[in-house]
């Protein structure tokens, strides 16, 4: 090897190790705005595996620190850390009834939707502003946790992958409980018996699996849940509410019919200027307008407007997206700067703002039939992004 080569290696090497530093340091900070918040608010982020430390057993009553998710509540029910408790930020007065008894020297742990997120240093402010002493910030949040471990998820989420038969749903109560009554579909796996039924688990561990037991204080699911990503199942959530949730829903059991038989009525898939619309209310179809965007070819009849900070859209956006920052606005300001002659998209970073600012529309009773959110996590550079759609709900 001459010299020559031997130094372009060593410049190649340092570029590549600055370039992944970089990277590794966006993933483990805050961003600038959001550091500037916890700064003023004086607030203290813990890490992962203190996070891990505290969740504890899972259960609400196991958990050794009051977990409180800031995300809107359809981001809450679609996966969470476990034991959590959601207070978006934006409907504070609405959900902080769920504290009314709760110590004010509380152990409190406030997470959102990752480092980028400025939706948990406020409500962690709105907490300590009510008199609770001891409050934290988890501000890798739920992109971090779910990257390690297992989610809580809401019954609307069991609802549609048993509709769909798109997850692997296990009850972790004992055999004869399962043989009494349970969700139609799920197999039996109960907790104490993992070693020997381990055979029945999914052969691809990037199977979705749900478990489920006998409500928020039952443990078995919790355990459940461990064990499959100890063995390195990536996709595992637990139906936390369990059995009880199910059967006073109304919903069918392998022991009688659903109580209420309601004809479901054919949803509707486009809209009227033909766009393709998402299972969950209010969403776009995330992976129909994805493909567009890759190919740079959204179709002239959507405008994409990106509801992020004037210095979030600058840093990166969804080429062709035009800002307006939602949160500051009111319902009648924001629909006073959207183009009526177009099907509006809303998009964020990570799909709660978008969310939030459809909702508002909604809310005020504003003319939504060509008003969506795009729920997708955006990470843009520039113009050039990395999309990756979530899940959707139903």
């Amino acid at each position: 090897m001459n010299k020559k080569t031997l130094i372009s290696i060593i410049i190649t090497g340092s570029m590549l190790f600055s370039v992944n530093s970089y990277a590794q340091e966006n993933l483990t900070k805050p961003s600038a705005k959001v550091q500037s918040m916890i700064d003023k608010y004086k607030l203290e982020i813990v890490d992962y595996n203190y996070a891990k430390s505290k969740v504890a057993k899972g259960t609400r009553n196991g958990a050794k620190a009051l977990f409180i998710d800031a995300r809107p509540n359809k981001k809450y029910k679609a996966g969470t850390i476990p034991s959590s408790l959601n207070i978006p930020d934006t409907e504070y007065s609405q959900y902080i009834g769920q504290l009314k008894d709760v110590a004010k020297d509380k152990e409190i742990i406030v997470f959102c939707g990752g480092w980028k997120c400025g939706k948990s240093p406020k409500v962690a402010n709105m907490l300590k502003k009510d008199g609770f002493t001891n409050v934290k910030l988890y501000q890798a949040g739920e992109p971090e946790w779910t990257k390690y471990n297992y989610s809580e998820v809401d019954i609307a989420v069991v609802k549609g992958a048993q509709a769909k038969n798109a997850a692997f749903i296990i009850d972790a109560r004992p055999y004869k409980m399962y043989l009494k009554e349970t969700i139609p579909g799920a197999i039996s796996i109960p907790d104490t018996q993992m070693s020997e039924l381990k055979g029945r688990f999914p052969v691809h561990q990037g199977e979705k699996i749900i478990t489920f037991c006998g409500g928020y204080k039952c443990g078995k699911s919790h355990k459940l849940a461990k064990k499959l990503v100890a063995l390195g199942y990536r996709n595992v959530s637990v139906f936390a509410a369990g059995m009880p949730e199910w059967v006073d829903a109304g919903l069918a059991t392998t022991k009688s019919a659903s109580k209420v038989i309601v004809p479901v009525a054919k949803k509707q898939t486009m809209s009227k200027n033909g766009a393709k619309l998402g299972s969950d209310e209010g969403s776009i179809d995330g992976e129909w307008l994805n493909a567009f965007i890759k190919k740079d070819n959204v179709p002239s009849f959507i405008q994409i407007v990106d509801v992020t900070a004037p210095d979030e859209y600058k840093l990166g956006h969804i080429k062709g997206a035009i800002n307006i920052e939602a949160e500051k606005l009111s319902a009648k300001e924001l629909y006073s700067k959207l183009p009526k002659d177009k099907t509006v998209v809303f998009n964020c970073t990570a799909g709660g703002r978008s969310i939030e600012a459809w909702a508002k529309l909604k809310d005020a009773g504003i003319d939504i039939s060509e008003i969506f959110y795009f729920d997708a996590n955006v990470d843009c550079k520039g113009t050039d992004c990395k999309i990756e759609v979530n899940e959707p709900i139903e």
